[in-house]
């Protein structure tokens, strides 16, 4: 019997789906609003010759509410040794193969870079389709500094394990984005807060569901209120903010901008020296020109 046309549906409108070429394509799926799916995302799940997904079940409920007549297979932690060969054999025969998540971008906590590592060991060309992600919406939505950040994952179970990793990225002058279980909260916490010190911190939880919420407070006042709270439902999501800047020397500062600024103009030297030390730019710029005048 002859495969139907690929097709997804908006609003009760049914639009056909080019067909696809053999790549890779690495789809982001909602983290809960299914409203957030991007056009493309659409169209890639309909118009793959193969969706591989975590769980079919989750996935299956997204291709009903967008009218996507597919059969998704399985692809995770528990059969990524199996299906991973599949799947590269699919592409190579020249079938397209779409990887998706059951939330969120493919690869973030998930075994799917073990595909990509197969696919471009194939010489199989990667496209990523990009969209929703917990890790973003939390940091937008912290009011902690987004010029840099850095993504932690999940962090050890035992206590001893978490308090090694937290002692290792202390240092890191970062927000720092954590996924956590809900009922680890409190002592992950509480952890934070005797080994990174009583930063400020912001809770995400059900990110982009009927009840979301943001907490922000320091990382003890945090820990304080879940320990006395019901543990909380949903998906967690814990940003802390980067360590406070440490005082600099004032003959270091002046080594730091006479190097940027022999590699750079000056007001964009001392841009820069001003990201990294946390000093005024209208101050170094100056002192950068008083460096030039003595030199």
């Amino acid at each position: 019997m002859e495969k139907p046309a690929a097709s997804y549906m908006i609003g009760g409108t049914q639009i056909a789906a080019r067909p696809l070429e053999p790549m890779l394509y690495l789809v982001a799926t909602p983290i809960g609003n299914l409203g957030d799916i991007t056009l493309r995302a659409l169209e890639t799940m309909a118009g793959c010759d193969v969706l591989a997904c975590e769980d079919t079940r989750v996935t299956r409920v997204l291709l009903d509410r967008y009218g996507i007549r597919q059969k998704p297979v399985a692809y995770h932690e528990h059969n990524a040794d199996e299906a991973g060969p599949r799947l590269i054999a699919a592409l190579e025969a020249g079938k397209s193969v779409a990887l998706v998540s059951d939330a969120g971008t493919p690869l973030v906590s998930d075994p799917g870079f073990r595909l990509v590592l197969r696919a471009r060991e194939a010489g199989i060309r990667i496209v990523p389709i990009p969209g929703a992600s917990a890790v973003l919406a939390a940091l937008t939505g912290s009011g902690l500094p987004s010029d840099a950040f850095m993504f932690c994952g999940f962090l050890p179970v035992k206590d001893g394990a978490r308090r090694a990793r937290l002692e290792e990225i202390k240092a890191v002058p970062a927000t720092l984005i954590f996924f956590e279980s809900p009922r680890r909260l409190t002592d992950t916490l509480e952890a934070m807060a005797d080994v990174l010190g009583d930063r400020p911190a912001t809770i995400g939880r059900e990110l982009t569901k009927t009840f979301e919420e943001f907490r922000a407070d320091p990382l003890s006042s945090l820990a304080a209120h879940y320990a006395q709270a019901d543990a909380p439902k949903g998906e967690i999501v814990i940003c802390v903010g980067p360590p406070a800047a440490q005082a600099i020397d004032a003959q270091d500062i002046d080594r730091l901008l006479l190097s940027l600024a022999s590699e750079m103009p000056a007001a964009k030297a001392a841009g820069e020296a001003a990201r990294m030390t946390g000093a005024r730019k209208p101050d170094l710029y100056r002192r950068l020109l008083e460096l030039r005048e003595k030199s």
